[in-house]
């Protein structure tokens, strides 16, 4: 059995330990250097909440089309999705900070480019290249929080909790990004919703990579020997194609929920009502991390998929902003609990030495998604309305549950593999 040193939640040295807590979100928070780095991480990803409303209303102000905000919004997400794994291989091999420090200049370059490219009405290839740059040197903060979490913890029902922290945090960027993006974008300059995530990237990153102390050893590639991709294993892939599908679903539904807010004169709550939608997320995250289950793992993944689609049903209904907002606050309560055990199962799925790079396919899979969706949603308003924006959404949650309705089987085989992580 393979060694490990001991991690800074192990009990060791002299003198009675401290009263544990009954808060469990306390508890890992005391641990040594994890409330900063759980903090500064939760400051760098505040960008991937507000890049994608923040470009679209930008340059659908600045331009007057959907579509071509769609078209730029959806270029910046999948170059970040298709670079973002191979980032984390190389997080995993050589280390975070070593990787990340020169990428995270780049990516303030990519975005302030893209920014001034807009504001001069330059060539519309330009404002691609500039989206695609900054898309393809982010890599994924969340990961990497992930990862280090993995490193100082090692009581599997605490890392279970961690996990949960972790998905509140991407969560409560999804309550505050929206709604400022579209503040800023509708109140002060179509421009300004880029701006605050342009500082927050800086300052976040620089502050977590300036973290030592919890940062995971690197783990270089034996020499001769070829590292496999994560997504060799049949699970990963089965992860993968379902989180494309609710990636679409959530995508979908920013761009639907802000053309169904124009419609009515409101633009600006759109991102307030997204921020309500997360909001329930965030809620039913923070109470699902604070217990323990029994229920398998992957049934509750295949449970939460489920009900996520029941959900978004309901968006078809809706006539009002106040009853889409309490629509998208109930189906809200599906998303974090499925994300923390999709997370978790990756553990499950792949050796530790690919826990990085594992965990960034499925921010990966999700990011993919929610541009195609964003896209999609895009087009399907420009000729219809905001309604066929809320069709889209439903129809990509419905495919996300035939999916893994069909490959339940192969995710629970996966799943169930006990000699890679423990389950929780």
């Amino acid at each position: 059995m393979v060694q490990h040193p001991p991690r800074p939640d192990d009990a060791s040295g002299a003198g009675p330990s401290p009263r544990p807590s009954r808060n469990p979100y306390r508890a890992i928070l005391a641990v040594p250097g994890a409330l900063t780095f759980s903090l500064a991480a939760l400051v760098a990803r505040l960008p991937m909440s507000m890049l994608g409303i923040g470009t679209i209303l930008m340059l659908q102000g600045i331009y007057g089309e959907y579509a071509l905000a769609g078209r730029v919004a959806a270029v910046l997400i999948v170059v970040q999705a298709v670079c973002s794994p191979q980032i984390a291989r190389l997080v995993d091999r050589t280390g975070q900070r070593r990787v990340m420090l020169p990428l995270l200049a780049t990516t303030v370059l990519g975005l302030s480019g893209l920014v001034l490219c807009a504001v001069l009405r330059a060539p519309e290839w330009t404002l691609y290249a500039f989206a695609a740059l900054a898309g393809a040197t982010q890599g994924s903060y969340g990961s990497m929080s992930r990862a280090r979490w993995n490193h100082v913890l090692a009581d599997p029902r605490r890392l279970h909790t961690a996990f949960s922290l972790e998905s509140a945090f991407d969560e409560l960027v999804f309550v505050v990004g929206p709604a400022l993006a579209t503040l800023l974008a509708t109140g002060v300059a179509p421009p300004a919703g880029l701006l605050v995530p342009l500082v927050a990237v800086l300052v976040g990153g620089a502050w977590f990579l300036s973290q030592r102390a919890t940062e995971p050893p690197a783990r270089p590639a034996e020499p001769g020997v070829r590292t496999r991709s994560a997504l060799r294993s049949p699970g990963m892939v089965v992860l993968a194609v379902v989180f494309v599908a609710m990636g679409s679903a959530l995508g979908a539904s920013d761009v639907a929920t802000i053309a169904f807010a124009e419609e009515r004169g409101q633009q600006g709550t759109a991102g307030l009502v997204l921020g309500i939608f997360a909001t329930g997320s965030l809620v039913a995250g923070l109470l699902y991390g604070a217990r323990s289950w029994v229920a398998a793992l992957w049934r509750r993944f295949v449970v939460g998929i489920v009900v996520l689609a029941l959900g978004t049903t309901l968006f078809l209904v809706v006539t009002t902003l106040p009853a889409l907002a309490a629509v998208m606050f109930v189906t809200g309560f599906a998303i974090a609990p499925t994300l923390i055990n999709g997370n978790a199962l990756v553990q499950n799925l792949v050796p530790p030495h690919q826990l990085t790079e594992g965990l960034a396919w499925v921010g990966t899979s999700l990011g993919i998604g929610v541009s195609v969706g964003s896209s999609v949603a895009g087009a399907r308003i420009d000729a219809a309305g905001a309604h066929a924006g809320f069709e889209v959404v439903v129809a990509s949650a419905l495919l996300a549950v035939v999916l893994v309705l069909a490959a339940v089987r192969t995710l629970r085989r996966g799943a169930d593999r006990q000699d890679l992580a423990p389950a929780h």
